[in-house]
């Protein structure tokens, strides 16, 4: 902990304490620690502190830390600070930040009182140059390695911190140590041409670009737009967490991934998601690779999957919820970088909390549960229940399948990009290869999103369960050109075409499929969502106001 000193002319109250190591001792709820550390930040000191579960260190810098900023600009005395904790963190990994033999490398991410998928800023492999990057290639004994992470370091700082078009830096990786050189001198090159500046070399000017970018991100037009759409509060502000490195992307029993502890679509208990191997977070999220199921990992590294599993429903057992978490193994070694409440369909909320009532190691009261899904909610849980349902009538043939991402089903006009989806007045449903954060206003305006790439926690699919939109990704078959979409025998899909995707099954159909008969909507509830019976019935009594007579 330290304390910084606010500009003068400002406000009176001195920000104390602004930031704290992962495992500091405390005795705040995880509610209080949410609001003080984000929910990233929090997520890291229950996991250190009250669960001994293997996190890499690092430190949180707190929310009021944004406010200052965002108000007043760099506060007083926070390059001090953050030097004192990363000499702390250096000590903590026997390496430190710029040393040209064994540098230290850091992760700095964002993270919000409330989940923003992909809407904030985050930079990895932090601290590397070229002096530092062949001590990296010295230390772990492989090149490649260290040099791929350097390309990947300077392609991210420079569309994060210093707002280089991701044009400027997309190129296919390579796999000789003599390209990797190359690429990244080409890459550098390509930097000072669209910035007009190199990437800073000194790890700790590096490190306070980061930091700044992240507070900066916070009112970008993209995370405006999805807190518009979620309701949240504009003046929330968001934390920072600087993490040490761990690399996925370092040999070959070295990987990454993000897995629910539950289906987020269906609220089954199942674990579910996606794994990368040789890879780092941004390759499974970006919805640009084809990831592998998590379940995959049981084959390749079942030791590792036998202790992901069980930290898993450790961590579900003490949040009392589902969990979205991102790990990386790195050379056989599980780490744990972040957990979270996972965004869920409708559906799967009222199976998650029905269930969580009756798990006695969990032990939802049927207060708690009402109280997490709502009204509202429970509308369009029924929704999702139906959608999907088919009563066996002649219609359009199947195009393709994909990957059922967020449950129910849409018709609608095919668009290619997020500015065609925002400006459409019907229903439209976005086609990509994959989204961004960019692509948020279109995805809004979108009633079905369908990407030709990607898997289960990638960009699309995770923002879609989010805000109940049908989404189907992964739909390899696809191909989408300038004009529209063809599948794998030829047909054209044009844009302004109605095509019909179903979230649940990922079944595309090329025009618009007949809702179900009201038989078989009655049908549907008792059949695929009971537990919304279940719920009804508790909302309807005393029990919600705590009187169970």
């Amino acid at each position: 902990m330290t304390t910084v000193t606010r500009h003068s002319g400002t406000s009176p109250t001195a920000l104390e304490q602004a930031i704290y190591t992962f495992d500091h001792p405390h005795a705040a709820s995880h509610d209080d620690l949410v609001h003080l550390l984000g929910g990233k930040g929090a997520g890291l000191a229950e996991m250190t502190s009250a669960l001994g579960i293997s996190v890499p260190p690092g430190f949180t810098i707190s929310v009021p830390v944004c406010h200052e900023y965002l108000e007043n600009g760099w506060p007083d005395g926070m390059d001090d600070a953050l030097a004192a904790f990363t000499r702390e963190l250096g000590v903590r990994m026997g390496r430190s930040l710029g040393d040209s033999r064994d540098p230290l490398l850091v992760a700095v991410r964002s993270g919000a009182p409330v989940s923003m998928p992909g809407m904030l800023d985050t930079v990895l492999n932090l601290g590397l140059n070229d002096d530092t990057v062949e001590g990296l290639a010295a230390v772990s004994g492989d090149a490649r390695f260290a040099w791929d992470s350097y390309r990947r370091f300077l392609s991210m700082y420079a569309v994060t911190v210093m707002g280089v078009d991701p044009s400027v830096v997309s190129a296919a990786a390579v796999t000789e140590n003599g390209d990797l050189r190359r690429q990244v001198d080409e890459l550098k090159q390509r930097i000072r041409d669209a910035a007009g500046r190199d990437v800073p070399v000194d790890p700790v000017v590096q490190l306070r670009g980061a930091v700044e970018a992240v507070f900066r991100s916070w009112n970008s037009p993209r995370a405006q737009t999805y807190r518009e759409r979620e309701n949240i509060d504009q003046g929330l502000g968001t934390a920072v967490t600087v993490q040490a490195m761990v690399f996925g992307n370092r040999g070959e029993r070295s990987g990454t991934g993000v897995v629910f502890t539950r289906d987020p679509a269906t609220g089954h208990k199942v674990l579910y998601g996606d794994y990368l191997p040789l890879a780092q977070g941004e390759d499974v999220v970006a919805g640009t690779t084809r990831t592998l199921h998590v379940a995959d990992l049981a084959t390749i590294h079942p030791e590792i999957f036998a202790q992901l599993h069980d930290t898993l429903y450790g961590l579900e057992r003490h949040f009392r919820d589902m969990c979205d978490v991102e790990f990386t193994v790195e050379e056989g070694k599980l780490w744990l970088l972040q957990t979270r409440a996972g965004k869920r369909s409708a559906c799967a909320a009222v199976r998650i909390a029905v269930d969580m009532s009756n798990d006695p190691e969990i032990a939802l009261t049927p207060a708690e549960a009402v109280n997490r899904v709502p009204p509202e909610l429970r509308d369009r849980a029924r929704d999702e229940a139906l959608a999907h349902v088919s009563d066996g009538s002649s219609g359009p043939a199947v195009v393709t399948r994909g990957l059922g991402a967020s449950p129910g089903r849409a018709t609608g006009r095919v668009v290619l990009t997020s500015e065609a989806a925002a400006d459409a007045e019907d229903d439209v449903i976005l086609v990509r290869p994959e989204t961004s954060p960019e692509d948020v206003a279109g995805m809004a305006a979108s009633v079905g999103l369908l990407t030709t790439t990607g898997g289960l926690v990638s960009h699309a699919a995770v923002v879609a369960r989010g805000w109940g939109i049908p989404a189907v990704v992964g739909a390899h078959e696809l191909r989408c050109g300038a004009a529209g979409v063809t599948t794998s025998s030829g047909q054209q899909i044009a844009e302004g075409d109605t095509i019909t995707i179903d979230g649940t099954t990922g079944c595309v159909w090329l025009g618009a499929v007949a809702p179900p008969s009201s038989a078989l909507v009655r049908k549907a509830i008792e059949t695929e969502l009971p537990e919304l019976l279940v719920l009804d019935s508790w909302a309807g009594t005393n029990i919600v106001k705590g009187n169970q007579s």
